[in-house]
């Protein structure tokens, strides 16, 4: 046993040393300057080709200014939210550094100060290397900064340095960026608002900042901001730095600050290619917003400059056609969201997010939620058939050839054999757009025609838990489906993203393989690889069958060929997509793909006030906007540009999947309804199609044997191939052209429980 003197002494010097360590370290490090924090750099973006795209940050957005210039305020604004203590307190909060520390130990996330000291010094040090030399070292500046430094030059510092979002560093820039005027200039309330912004201006900036957080919605981000905004005028008012009257008239209104406005070189799609590129890095790293916005950073992305170029100038080619706002109020607040994705590899190609920031427009519409992809959602119906069968196929997948009933206004049978009921109990009734009597056909078939009733059928019988796991293993956000699997979910109630929606087709197009969405390869900083970026390129990953996937790419290929998608057919070569429409004309979609690419292309109308959806409903002067129209041919005259000069690969042929499962109920044998073709396919609208009456026993085309890829020339379905489509190169879809709605039609667009986005 050691004896007692060797312990003390022992332990004496231990002490000692560590005051000696704790001596040296405080005496080494060096209180920081505010003007150091305005060093920064550009970050240089870069097309797929190393071209340089953008430098963007020509200068850090900062002006430091005394504290004599930054209203009162101001000043008790961020001292009653952030540090009520600040004027008592030593600067350091030692607990939470431990804590801070002790997270860090266990390999968790880092924790700022909580004191405005810490938060300066945080600002102002430059190393943004999240280890536990840094942070002590931060700790003896913060210690060393409340000894030497009085707290108004403390609080001077802190409001030069902080970040208030829109590259905007410290309060003078704030006040310019938010509200046009400088930072003396600040009422009570507008700095209220400012001190909101120091939460987090990603959530709390009411512009919004979906393009970084799916949440940070305008609307969400002002409720989060006018809550805050409250709250910190009512401390401020508790705390006696506001009387009553000054309170009474601050918390009048709230002071919306002023919309985002374009930065240099930040016009056209290149300001979408760089939130894109922006949002991936910091998803996929640990730098902070604040810090990337500093600059120093290259940023190598996988847009492709022609491409790009091509989709831009696709959107605005149809958009002269077809569309007039300055003579045709219904043509007003029309836009459109497009994104290319290579197959097999999930590399954004091109985007397309909307007008562009120096016209006002700051959403990215490629990226955007919140749009409602109708019939485009149909083909994970048929994918999750073929691989999960239904409740009465007893496991076996079931072949696109299975017969559903296709006719209008039909109830909905759940698995028991019990009606879907609306919710005052009264029965609901699955609608299609036309009230032509289709009677049972193929699954084929009805796709072709973006026929509603038998894929919500389908969906009921197949389990829509599992028509969601199909889509989420083809690419689709869990996030970005409808909560409710309702009937209606099968026909496209979800909300994903022109950029997922490109991906999750790509997933048909690579036979099955999934490859993530990425825009970045690299980030650079003075050449070196950022350590913090580690995210690699993605693997594709088997998310389904190969022979599903080639099973549905040969269906789709039949939309195009004979169906709602026939205006893609000028395309000129192998091609595969779906159309679709929504509930009350809300939204139009056409994603389509050959193996190079997988383009999706959404329109819609929004209401620049609250941002909801508007009907297109007389839009471009028709009656309804379907997916086979407008959308179908930007993507067209997309593609057209994007794959000159390529190869027509065609796709893997698809072999005979599955049984043929008839809907519970059908007839046996299935009668056939035949489809005559009433005029040859020309540029003015198909009348209705006239139905014959069907015959006891099945005819040839209910009998033929679908040899995959070559469908009994079209004729499979137990009708003609040209039945009920628009023709070639109609724009106007015929009255069986079931790729819209027509007004309120499409599926449950009765205002039932199940109503929602169909087409």
């Amino acid at each position: 046993m050691p004896s007692w003197k060797l312990v003390s002494g022992l332990f004496i010097g231990f002490v000692g040393s560590l005051v000696v360590l704790v001596g040296v370290s405080y005496a080494m490090v060096s209180i920081p300057n505010e003007n150091d924090a305005a060093k920064s750099q550009n970050n240089v973006y870069y097309w797929a080709d190393g071209k340089q795209m953008v430098a963007t940050g020509t200068g850090i957005n900062r002006q430091n200014i005394d504290i004599s210039q930054i209203p009162d305020a101001m000043q008790w604004a961020v001292i009653s939210a952030e540090n009520k203590s600040f004027y008592q307190d030593s600067g350091v909060d030692p607990m939470g550094i431990l804590r801070a520390v002790a997270n860090m130990a266990r390999g968790g996330q880092t924790q700022g100060g909580s004191t405005i000291t810490q938060q300066y010094v945080k600002n102002t040090y430059l190393s943004q290397q999240q280890t536990l030399t840094r942070k002590f070292k931060e700790m003896f500046i913060s210690i060393k900064v409340g000894t030497k430094l009085n707290k108004k030059q403390i609080l001077q510092g802190y409001l030069n340095t902080s970040y208030f979002g829109r590259g905007a560093y410290g309060i003078q820039a704030a006040a310019q960026t938010y509200y046009g005027k400088n930072a003396v200039d600040l009422t009570p309330s507008q700095c209220a608002v400012l001190a909101a912004l120091l939460k987090g201006p990603t959530y709390f900036d009411p512009a919004g900042n979906a393009d970084l957080d799916p949440s940070a919605t305008p609307e969400a981000n002002k409720q989060r901001s006018s809550e805050r905004w409250a709250w910190i005028l009512e401390q401020m008012h508790n705390d006696h730095h506001l009387s009553d009257t000054q309170y009474q008239e601050a918390k009048a209104h709230y002071p919306m600050p002023d919309g985002r406005k374009a930065t240099r070189g930040m016009t056209g799609q290149i300001s979408y290619l760089v939130d894109t590129a922006k949002k991936y890095v910091l998803a996929h790293s640990d730098i902070t917003e604040a810090q990337f916005d500093r600059g120093g950073y290259q940023i190598y992305t996988t847009f492709k400059k022609d491409k790009v170029n091509a989709l831009s100038a696709a959107v605005k080619k149809v958009q002269a056609q077809r569309l007039d706002p300055k003579h045709r109020d219904l043509d007003k607040y029309v836009q459109f969201g497009a994104a290319s994705v290579k197959p097999n590899d999930g590399a954004i190609v091109a985007l397309y997010g909307g007008d562009g920031y120096e016209n006002g427009h700051f959403t990215n519409n490629a990226d955007t939620s919140g749009v409602p992809v109708g019939s485009t959602w149909k083909p994970f119906v048929l994918a999750a058939a073929m691989e999960y069968g239904t409740y009465n196929s007893e496991g076996a997948g079931i072949s696109p050839l299975s017969k559903y009933n296709g006719n209008d206004h039909l109830k909905v049978r759940k698995p028991d054999g019990s009606y879907y009921l609306n919710k005052d109990n009264s029965t609901f009734y699955q609608n299609n757009e036309s009230p032509h009597p289709w009677g049972y056909i193929t699954l084929r078939k009805a796709m072709e025609q973006s026929i509603n009733t038998p894929f919500v059928q389908l969906g009921v019988d197949v389990g829509m838990t599992h028509v969601r796991d199909v889509a989420k293993s083809a690419g689709i956000l869990p996030q970005s489906m409808s909560v409710d699997l309702n009937p209606s979910f099968a026909i496209g109630t979800s909300t994903p993203s022109a950029i997922r929606m490109a991906d999750a087709y790509a997933t048909f197009a690579a036979s099955g393989k999934q490859a993530d969405p990425y825009s970045v390869t690299a980030v650079k900083t003075n050449g070196v690889d950022a350590p913090s970026f580690t995210k690699p390129k993605p693997s594709p990953k088997e998310a389904m069958d190969p022979n599903i996937a080639n099973n549905v790419t040969d269906v789709l290929q039949n939309v195009i060929q004979n169906g709602t998608g026939q205006n893609a057919k000028s395309l000129g070569r192998t091609a595969a997509g779906k159309t679709g429409t929504t509930d009350k004309n809300k939204s139009a979609w056409f994603v389509g793909y050959t193996q190079q690419l997988s383009t999706s292309v959404a329109m819609f109308r929004e209401n620049p006030k609250d941002h909801k959806l508007l009907s297109m409903n007389g839009t471009a002067g028709k009656d309804s906007i379907h997916g086979g129209d407008i959308p179908t041919l930007v993507w067209t005259e997309y593609m057209k540009a994007a794959l000159k000069g390529a190869n027509d690969l065609g796709f893997p042929s698809a072999t005979e999947i599955g049984k043929v499962q008839d809907e519970a109920g059908a007839p046996s044998p299935t009668p056939s309804v035949t489809i005559t073709p009433s005029q040859t396919p020309s540029n003015s609208p198909s009348p209705s199609p006239s139905v014959t009456t069907p015959s006891p026993s099945p005819s040839m085309s209910d009998t033929c044997q679908w040899s995959w890829g070559n469908p009994c020339n079209g004729n499979a379905n137990g009708g003609t191939n040209t039945g009920g489509t628009t023709g070639g190169t109609d724009p106007s879809p015929s009255v069986t052209d079931t790729t819209g709605t027509g007004g309120n039609t499409r599926g449950n667009g009765n205002g039932t429980i199940f109503g929602g986005p169909t087409g």
